[in-house]
């Protein structure tokens, strides 16, 4: 059982690990992709073009809303003070993810307890199978005697 739970402590680690390793981290090649603003862009959901980034939304007021991102950063307004602001206006749908309080917590949750779930159904099923295996048998004989004599002396070599 401890093999097992070693094993299983390994996976949980080296997954996410890898999982990070697959996507490496976006360079900004522009210099205006440098500040906060472009990240911003990256990171919330534009409430003009369902289902995109406000960076991938094409629309007119998806980029007036960039630019105003832009001016507030160039005006030295705090990030946390733009990102309030438009999570005032737009609400919840600006949001990439749902905030992890009230029903936004259960996005969270219940993968989690599935994983769980899932991962002790592999446990109880392994136990099963390693209990049920049938006992090794005696070793299987070869047929001609002089090949087993043959094989003896090239293995004494």
């Amino acid at each position: 059982m401890s093999r097992l739970r070693r094993a299983l402590a390994v996976a949980g680690v080296l997954l996410p690990l890898a999982a990070g390793a697959a996507d490496p981290p976006k360079q900004a090649a522009d210099p205006s992709k440098q500040g906060w603003s472009y990240d911003l862009w990256e990171h919330l959901m534009s409430p003009f073009c369902p289902g995109r980034t406000l960076l991938d939304c094409t629309s007119s007021q998806a980029a007036e809303l960039r630019t105003w991102i832009a001016e507030q950063e160039k005006a030295g307004v705090p990030r946390a003070e733009v990102e309030k602001e438009l999570y005032k206006e737009f609400g919840d749908v600006i949001l990439q993810a749902p905030k992890a309080q009230g029903f936004g917590l259960a996005a969270y949750v219940i993968p989690a307890l599935a994983l769980v779930a899932g991962g002790g159904l592999v446990v109880v099923f392994l136990r099963r199978q390693v209990a049920n295996a049938p006992p090794p048998g005696p070793p299987v004989a070869l047929a001609d005697p002089e090949l087993e004599r043959r094989i003896d002396e090239e293995m004494q070599r």
